[in-house]
């Protein structure tokens, strides 16, 4: 079959092996699958992710970036066939979104990041049968596959001290950024504050619910506190507090991952302030830990999701809390993928792209 191949820092369209489902897996025809940022990232540099995933003691990455490796984890698929022993509770022709993670005899192996099974760049693929989720209410195909990226939203939201009247200031509104951007709304937080230089990106936020849309070329995302209610200064706070003033915790999401964003967002929050960080910066970053402690700033870094937060995430686009209509901005196939990576270093030209492996 057909799949596109990370081959010395290269990608590849060219065949590999066909697939056989093992005890409690099935065989899978990628119906379309996202290209991600860290898929962008690993191209080039997947040395670089491998090291730090050591680093961090997790050992997820754990594969040999020399050989052959066929990216895609955020995908859409149809089942063709079960494995030895399966339930088969969901029919051949179903279509399934998944974890991207497959359970093998001799272990997990993280779809888009193996040597031994492919991912989503692919014709097919093999999934545990027990993780896969069937795609309800008639979801389009392109949106079921926006699943994966907008879990990570799901799970920063989850993972941020918000009360009914925080605040919120999203920094980034690439994939993550717009990802947090509709979870806030889906829980029924706000007013939400979007910052982007990208016209495009503030666009897509806006759709996607943000309450305020700003481009820091032209003004501090940061200004708008005290007009939302909250005070800059740890002092002024209190003395809100004292004369029973009312503000909820101002929370800033960080979904750029360039150096220097971060030690920016210290000195620019207000004091007390929850810095969510889920954009992944890759490299060595430098804060000044005095300033955080004197405003007492919570840092909180966030990766991945949980089981629950994904499959949260496939309902809440099943029934329409998050409308991602409109983000799919280019489709390609196995063909335009090593085209597509370059167009997506350009914000301008798009938002998402899919890679629809039948195209």
């Amino acid at each position: 079959m057909r799949a596109v191949i990370r081959r010395n820092k290269q990608l590849v369209c060219d065949e590999i092996d066909e697939l056989v489902p093992g005890e409690g897996q099935v065989l899978v025809r990628t119906l379309a699958c996202g290209i991600c940022g860290s898929d962008l990232h690993a191209l080039h540099h997947m040395e670089h992710m491998i090291e730090t995933s050591r680093r961090a003691g997790g050992g997820a990455l754990n594969f040999d970036p020399s050989a052959d490796t066929v990216f895609g984890h955020e995908f859409c698929a149809e089942i063709l066939d079960h494995g030895p022993g399966a339930a088969k509770t969901l029919k051949a022709g179903t279509r399934v979104v998944s974890v991207p993670a497959t359970l093998t005899a001799d272990g997990v192996e993280l779809l888009g990041y193996s040597n031994r099974l492919p991912g989503g760049f692919a014709e097919r693929m093999l999934l545990t049968e027990a993780m896969v989720l069937p795609v309800p209410n008639g979801l389009p195909t392109e949106a079921a596959a926006l699943t994966e990226p907008f879990a990570v939203g799901a799970h920063a939201v989850a993972k941020a001290r918000l009360d009914p009247n925080s605040v919120a200031v999203v920094i980034g509104c690439g994939p993550v950024g717009l990802a947090v951007i509709a979870m806030l709304k889906a829980r029924g937080f706000g007013p939400v504050i979007a910052a982007d230089y990208s016209p495009r990106r503030r666009a897509a936020a806006e759709k996607l619910g943000a309450d305020v849309i700003i481009d820091p070329a032209r003004e501090s995302p940061h200004g708008r506190w005290e007009q939302l209610g909250v005070p800059m200064a740890g002092a002024a706070q209190r003395m809100a507090r004292m004369m029973g003033v009312q503000f909820g915790r101002p929370v800033v999401f960080e979904c750029v991952g360039a150096p220097g964003v971060l030690q920016g967002l210290i000195e620019a929050a207000p004091a007390g302030a929850q810095i969510v960080v889920a954009g992944v910066c890759m490299e060595s970053d430098r804060i000044e830990p005095a300033v955080a402690i004197t405003k007492e700033i919570e840092l909180t870094f966030i990766f991945g999701y949980s089981p629950e937060e994904f499959a949260a995430t496939l309902d809440d686009l099943a029934e329409g809390r998050i409308d991602v209509s409109g983000l799919v901005t280019g489709k390609v196939g196995l063909d335009g993928v090593a085209d597509a990576f370059v167009a997506l270093g350009d914000p301008e030209a798009h938002v998402k792209i899919l890679v629809e492996p039948s195209r």
